[in-house]
């Protein structure tokens, strides 16, 4: 039963942390590396993400640096930047190029809280399968020698136990990211 148990729990570290690399992509009116070291770009005929072709800084609140290792792919990244979701537009400036982070709107603000609480229910959702699937291991355990139906409530009420303790991380996660996003 520890198994069922211990299994259940990497899968809902797993759902965590999946929610937390989600939030990352989120803007906050900041800027921070996380905004943009995922871009997907092309070049030495492959698809690279940015961490792996440049060095990202932020300067200050508002701005970023991203300093290629290779030069050569400067104008690859540049159109990478360009192209993605965030809506920022990169000025090449001799080998660097600088990305401005506008200001958020409060309805950008409160657009982006709503997605937020999209991508928390999304983790609660994948949680409550993880739940389920466990649930139905440890229910299958019924009418086995030595499993008492006691025994099936305890791991059930361990199981959801557990469950509690991940919402509530998650909640705690978008508390954050919502504080982030509403702080001008």
């Amino acid at each position: 039963m520890e198994e069922i148990i211990n299994q259940a729990k990497t899968q809902m570290n797993q759902v965590l942390s999946l929610v937390e690399d989600d939030l990352k992509g989120v803007k906050t009116g900041r800027a921070k590396p996380s905004l943009i070291e995922d871009i997907k770009v092309k070049a030495y005929q492959s698809t690279l993400t940015l961490k792996e072709l440049a060095s990202i800084s932020a300067p200050d609140p508002h701005s970023l640096i991203v300093n290629p290792w290779d030069k050569t792919v400067l104008k690859d990244i540049e159109k990478a930047i360009a192209v993605c979701e965030l809506n920022i537009n990169p000025v090449v400036d001799n080998d660097i190029i600088r990305v401005s982070i506008p200001p958020l709107t409060e309805e950008t603000r409160k657009d982006l809280v709503k997605l937020v609480y999209q991508k928390l229910e999304s983790g609660k959702k994948l949680l409550r399968q993880v739940r389920n699937e466990a649930k139905a291991e440890i229910e299958g355990q019924k009418g086995k020698p030595g499993v008492s139906e006691d025994d099936i409530r305890l791991w059930l009420d361990e199981l959801q136990k557990l469950v509690d303790d991940f919402s509530e991380k998650i909640d705690s996660l978008g508390k954050v990211k919502e504080e982030e996003l509403m702080t001008v």
